[in-house]
């Protein structure tokens, strides 16, 4: 009887050893398929930044910015410091809606004059969404509209104050609406 019980803890801690490197090796194979996925993404989504392989063919001659649209050059993003939150009159009773929204411009100058004049860009967009209705913000139709009457009413103040129109979009990261 005794050589029985001393059997099962034999047996008892060859499973245990056997569980224990299962379970090592089966560590290892996960941090090796871990290590060859991060490698794969940052290769395949890493990009070159050289200028040479994003440079366009043919003319190297900058196109000439109108008076209506922003100057050329790259998107900066500058998010207003706080979210829009108003009441529109809906069907059967006020709903409340809290927007956060974003301009895009191009170039650092219209983003330094964009955050120059935060005020006068929320003084707008306040008036724009509080203008609006709880059945317009419903459906997709709607909501670009209000972006594009957004967009037409900033740059029409930012055109009196600067002489330019430094706003290129305006974008809703957020929208909510009870």
């Amino acid at each position: 009887m005794a050589e029985d019980k001393n059997d099962n803890d034999d047996e008892q801690v060859e499973e245990k050893t056997g569980s224990k490197k299962k379970k090592l090796i089966l560590s290892g194979i996960i941090g090796i398929v871990l290590i060859v996925t991060v490698v794969l993404v940052l290769w395949l989504f890493g990009g070159s930044s050289s200028p040479e392989s994003s440079a366009p063919t043919g003319s190297s001659t900058p196109a000439p910015s109108t008076s209506s649209s922003p100057e050329i050059g790259s998107a900066l993003y500058v998010g207003m410091p706080r979210a829009f939150v108003f009441i529109v009159p809906g069907d059967s009773r006020e709903r409340t809606v809290q927007i956060k929204a974003q301009l895009m411009v191009r170039g650092e100058a219209n983003e330094e004059l964009a955050k120059k004049h935060i005020p006068l860009i929320e003084g707008t967009l306040h008036e724009v969404f509080s203008s609006s209705t709880a059945d317009r913000l419903k459906t997709a139709e709607g909501k670009g509209q209000l972006r594009e009457l957004a967009l037409t009413e900033v740059r029409s103040a930012l055109q009196e104050i600067t002489g330019k129109p430094v706003v290129e979009q305006v974008l809703f990261t957020s929208l909510v609406m009870q």
